[in-house]
């Protein structure tokens, strides 16, 4: 098998206790719950376990929980973006994509059969009515996650350059513009907010898109959308998770779940078994490679994405919050004094080669739209691999072994709907029914 390297400092005990469980414990009960993977998902899983007065230890291989994915994303919570990349006229876009001078899509063709099954999947959800289905399941759980975020805030003051101002998503085109209204129609089925604004409505939300109104002919605003900076959001929540006792162990090599009598028996690393009662594999790309030997088959593909982070040099020509430019796919959001512009869909596997094409198409679309809003010259450049499933819906609960459930597979929207996934696994594990429809959600979709 491929074995993940978990790259830590000393300090891990070699086994978090010596049996399965003890005997006749119910799920009700408190857990030993061992949680892989220290991302957004991961620690926000951690954090509503450790509420629930299970013991967690949560296993990654960084120096620092959201040190991948989580490291330097748009930084939109953008339920009413939510939205898969499969829909009805993508693969004729797909081919002008990839022609662009500033593509939005770039395909590395690889002898790899994960990801001609992927695209092929991607493929057959192409469809209208597949569509729907998908953005329902997935607006669903980004609703319900971003109110939970919410509640968090509330109750625990954190604090991680977050605004509320809505996501504004522009289009160049008529033709764009007029496409929103299958988008729309998901909208208003669960009551999501929206407007559709002309060129003098979007303004008044983004005055400093005055300089260059003409490129656009409207929008679609999400009022009900956030933003925030995922890094400093995972940091502080793992913090707090750490004073309500869970144990993080970084640096681990994690080698194979090991499998007895129908359910998870340990988990492998260079520094011995670690087990526990239940398990969470949250490993975002990198599940697929430790549940196949399983048995399991996750369609989960990392698409590649970019960031630049540029420090503001003129506020009053700068975002407000998050702008979605629908031909370039590329998000300006903006983090406190900073702006990150995020996008991009890469297929290479599992290739984190920065690509200096995409930082010019990055930039190109930061002063195509805010000309003297960022420096530029002070720019960080990151690129982070999404653990995208074909139908754009994240993998989230049982599997066929009992004691092992799924986080994984939230593409683009890990930070959007992180603290509900946190609070449904939590639920899960405790016994209890999710506060949210769970259908379609688990892997048990895909057959």
């Amino acid at each position: 098998m491929q074995v993940l390297d978990f790259r830590r400092p000393e300090g891990l005990a070699p086994e978090l206790h010596t049996q399965a469980g003890p005997a006749g414990r119910t799920q009700e009960q408190d857990m030993q719950v061992l949680v892989l993977g220290s991302g957004v998902i991961g620690v926000s899983i951690a954090y509503f376990l450790a509420r629930a007065g299970h013991e967690v230890t949560v296993v990654d291989r960084q120096q620092a929980p959201a040190m991948e994915t989580s490291h330097a994303n748009a930084g939109e919570v953008s339920p009413g973006y939510s939205a898969p990349w499969a829909g009805p006229g993508v693969p004729v876009k797909a081919i002008k994509w990839l022609l662009m001078r500033h593509a939005p899509l770039i395909l590395r063709p690889q002898l790899d059969p994960a990801m001609w099954r992927w695209c092929l999947q991607m493929l057959r959800n192409c469809t209208a009515r597949r569509y729907r289905i998908n953005k329902a399941r997935m607006v669903r759980l980004a609703e319900y996650s971003r109110d939970c975020l919410r509640e968090l805030r509330a109750e625990t003051g954190i604090r991680y350059d977050e605004r509320a101002q809505g996501t504004l998503q522009l289009f160049r085109t008529q033709k764009q513009l007029d496409g929103v209204a299958q988008d729309v129609e998901v909208l208003q089925q669960f009551g999501v907010p929206y407007q559709v604004l002309d060129r003098d409505g979007y303004l008044q939300y983004e005055p400093a898109l005055a300089t260059v109104k003409e490129k656009f002919v409207g929008a679609l605003r999400l009022p009900g959308d956030e933003t925030g900076d995922c890094f400093l959001f995972t940091q502080r929540l793992a913090e707090m998770a750490r004073a309500l006792g869970v144990k993080f162990e970084f640096g681990v090599h994690v080698q194979r779940i090991e499998e007895a009598g129908g359910e998870v028996a340990a988990v492998h690393t260079d520094r011995g078994p670690m087990r526990a009662d239940r398990y969470v594999l949250a490993l975002g790309s990198y599940s697929p490679l430790l549940a196949r030997p399983l048995g399991l088959r996750l369609p989960v593909y990392p698409v590649k994405g970019y960031s630049i982070t540029v420090p503001i040099a003129d506020f009053a020509q700068a975002p407000e919050s998050t702008i979605m430019d629908e031909t370039h796919k590329v998000a300006i959001t903006r983090l406190g004094e900073r702006i990150r512009v995020g996008g991009m869909a890469q297929l290479s596997g599992y290739d984190l080669r920065l690509d200096e094409a995409r930082r010019e198409t990055l930039a190109f679309v930061l002063t195509d739209l805010f000309p003297r809003g960022g420096d530029l010259a002070r720019a960080t450049f990151w690129t982070g691999l999404r653990p995208m499933t074909p139908d754009g819906t994240p993998i989230l609960g049982p599997c066929r072994l009992p004691n092992l459930l799924l986080a994984t597979g939230h593409g683009t929207l890990g930070w959007t709907m992180a603290v509900g996934t946190g609070r449904v696994i939590a639920d899960l594990v405790s016994g209890r029914t999710p506060q949210i429809d769970m259908e379609g959600l688990d892997l048990s979709r895909y057959g």
